[in-house]
């Protein structure tokens, strides 16, 4: 089972301001449509980037519809030992049909 947490609850952690590290795995071209901030690191930039990945804090990984975010969370997890990892329920889509219908959909 792939730990998720879903837009609505995202949306309440970081209206709590809670300590989270939001990486995007999309490509930039995407990233330039919608983002949620955080950092953009490539699905395929993932294995170059590790150090910039938090072990210590929360870490939600983002994509357009939450598989690769989930690729991304089971190779770190498998590959690197990474347990902080949440991946977002239906990505940056399921972003604008449940938390803000005003946020750009592709």
């Amino acid at each position: 089972m792939i730990p998720e947490i879903t837009p609505r609850q995202l949306k309440e952690r970081l209206d709590r301001q809670e300590n989270l590290q939001l990486i995007d795995v999309r490509e930039p071209e995407e990233w330039a449509i919608c983002h949620l901030g955080g950092q953009l690191i490539p699905l395929g930039e993932l294995t170059k980037a590790i150090d910039q990945i938090a072990k210590d804090t929360p870490t939600v990984l983002i994509c357009h519809h939450g598989f690769r975010s989930a690729q991304a969370l089971m190779f770190l997890q498998q590959r690197h030992g990474f347990t902080n990892l949440l991946n977002l329920k239906g990505g940056v889509h399921a972003w604008a049909q449940e938390v803000d219908p005003e946020f750009p959909v592709y």
